[in-house]
């Protein structure tokens, strides 16, 4: 690409110089796993006859014809909303798919876990190894070896991180990601964002709380904010695993029913018993991934995909760090305003121009790559567009090149910010991440005593008590992935923002999450190496000073820490099925690398 900007020219040459040997290794995986695996023919005749036992009319058609039979891996449950309209989805699949004389079969189901259900309670510690679950899931559901694409099903945090991790297994075969959309917009954010904080300083009952959650979270679809759900549809734009513009088409409508019917009629012609062969391992490639980071950036997406973006790399043999992110953070503006960085929800952002402004912007500018291999035949540029219903027939048009509300969107020449604001701060106490897009610029520097605790709740807890009523750095530790699963600590965010609002200076240190609906108090998260194990957080004590500096990438203790013991760690937590991921904590690695037990037991 001629126009394309010369630091992620550099940061992209640096990742495939970087990851020569790992990519190399998965190509060669995957094109012995086609070679082997990539025609259901080899199987035996009672093997294949149990395949397709339960497929009623579409038998003979599998058994007996050179038609691409498509396997869907769906993350369906009613209890998430955004996955409930998925209950739909199989039955109107294997329908389009016989449209284009192809057969559909669900490969299998994975696990869903709603990350708001859980925050703040013991079952958020099975959260991010649910990530892990989901990639081994998918590659059972698809070991049969029974199909020719893959059709995944998959909205909401680690649930679309897991799916392709799993595929990418499958890398042979073609796959596609089939979205559901958002729920229609409800109470405003700001609003919500002032009963939670209302509510921790005991100014609002829980009724009245409640009455305010169920305005926001009220019926079918993803849940509006802009958090790691919809930073997973941006992302899968992106990487180019959408129909173009599919991610925040609402559910239940004529025009999200036509997006799924093109997914299947496109997944059907890019296998290779169609004529566009197009193997995800060939999609998902280091310039794809890089185009994922920058709309990370420009949108100001979930900080979980510091961790997730990594981890999916790993999983396609490419090595991607924190460095990599924040160098592309320096020269990627910020061009969307959506909550918890603005006031709009992505209902909203959509409205507003959506994907395709974004990516016709980012093309325009050179900041990402267009010559890259795409679901759509029409490479990148394809989703510059967005998509509507012409007369009922599915057609993309080019997205107007005016944002419509530059209070949501705005053009790369006149951005937010100049900065994709996801920078790398890093020091005597470890690496970590820091979201400067959820900040105000006054507060991305703190120098404080520390008020040390082992869990969310201490923190709970010396708050109602009035002890934190001071300029704090408030250090969470033993929340990594070793240590408890590495839960999101949601709950801190109304606590911390009140003493905040009462005019005192105050930041988070932490070896947990924080997420992308975290924001803005300032916060260096995911702090590795974590406590457990080695890391310097287990060494601070209360009355340290740390100083946290985005502006010059710093974290650090001033306070001499030379002769401590370091802290030990609280027990591991039992109940509510935790003990059974004992394994999965005992055997995850650092953050940085994807915080994944899964990719580093494979060793990939």
């Amino acid at each position: 690409m001629s126009n394309l900007n010369s630091i992620v020219e550099r940061v992209t040459q640096r990742i495939i110089e970087r990851s020569k040997v790992g990519r190399a290794r998965y190509l060669d995986l995957m094109k012995r796993e086609g070679d082997a695996h990539g025609n259901r023919s080899f199987l035996g005749c009672s093997n294949l006859a149990h395949g397709f036992a339960g497929a009623e009319s579409d038998q003979a058609t599998i058994a007996f014809t050179k038609a691409a039979n498509l396997g869907i891996v769906t993350a369906y449950n009613d209890m998430l909303s955004a996955h409930q309209p998925y209950g739909r989805y199989p039955e109107a699949m294997k329908l389009y798919a016989r449209e284009v004389g192809a057969t559909a079969q669900v490969a299998g189901g994975v696990p869903a876990m709603c990350d708001g259900v859980t925050q703040g309670y013991t079952g958020m510690e099975l959260s991010l190894f649910s990530r892990d679950a989901i990639a081994q899931a998918t590659a059972i559901a698809l070991s049969h070896a029974m199909f020719d694409g893959m059709a995944l099903l998959g909205i909401c945090d680690k649930i679309v991180p897991g799916l392709v991790m799993g595929a990418l297994r499958f890398g042979h075969l073609p796959a596609v990601f089939v979205p559901s959309g958002p729920m229609p917009s409800g109470i405003a954010n700001k609003e919500k964002q002032k009963v939670r904080q209302l509510y921790a300083e005991g100014k609002a009952s829980r009724e009245e709380l409640l009455k305010s959650e169920m305005g926001s979270y009220h019926s079918p679809g993803t849940c509006t904010f802009y958090g790691t759900a919809n930073s997973n549809q941006m992302m899968m734009e992106l990487m180019g695993l959408h129909i173009p513009g599919s991610a925040f088409v609402p559910p239940n409508t004529p025009l999200r029913s036509a997006l799924t019917r093109a997914a299947v009629h496109r997944l059907a012609a890019i296998t290779k018993k169609g004529d566009d062969y197009r193997p995800m391992a060939q999609v998902v490639d280091e310039k794809a991934l890089v185009n994922a980071a920058v709309g990370l950036l420009a949108t100001g997406g979930s900080t979980n995909h510091a961790m997730h973006l990594p981890a999916m790399a790993r999983a396609a043999g490419v090595t991607i760090d924190w460095q990599d992110l924040d160098e592309l953070s320096g020269v990627v503006p910020l061009i969307a305003h959506v909550y918890p960085n603005g006031a709009a929800d992505v209902n909203h952002f959509h409205a507003a121009g959506g994907m395709g402004f974004v990516v016709s912007q980012l093309l325009g500018a050179g900041l990402i790559h267009g010559d890259v291999l795409t679901v759509s035949e029409q490479g990148m540029a394809a989703y510059a567009q967005e998509s509507v219903l012409d007369s009922d027939a599915l057609v993309w048009r080019d997205t107007p090149s005016a944002s419509g509300d530059d209070t949501i969107l705005r053009p790369v020449a006149a951005p937010f910010s100049p900065d994709g604001g996801m920078r790398l701060v890093q020091g005597n106490i470890g690496r970590a991440t820091f979201k400067t897009s959820a900040v105000d610029p006054a507060r991305w520097t703190i120098e404080a005593q520390a008020r040390v605790f082992d869990s969310q709740d201490g923190v709970q807890a010396a708050f109602k008590a009035g002890e934190l009523d001071r300029d704090v750095v408030v250090v969470v530790r033993f929340q990594g992935p070793r240590a408890n699963g590495m839960p999101e600590l949601h709950k801190l965010t109304p606590p911390l923002g009140v003493l905040q609002d009462k005019g005192f200076k105050v930041a988070l240190v932490t070896d947990g999450r924080m997420s992308g609906a975290s924001g803005k108090v300032p916060a260096a998260i995911h702090v590795t190496p974590e406590a457990l194990g080695g890391g310097a957080l287990a060494l601070l004590r209360d009355g340290d000073v740390v100083r946290l500096c985005a502006n010059k990438g710093s974290l650090e203790v001033l306070t001499d820490l030379t002769g401590r013991e370091p802290a030990s760690p609280p027990p591991a937590g039992e109940g509510m099925g935790r003990e059974l991921y004992n394994l999965y904590r005992l055997n995850a690695d650092g953050a940085e690398r994807g915080a994944s037990p899964v990719l580093a037991a494979a060793e990939l």
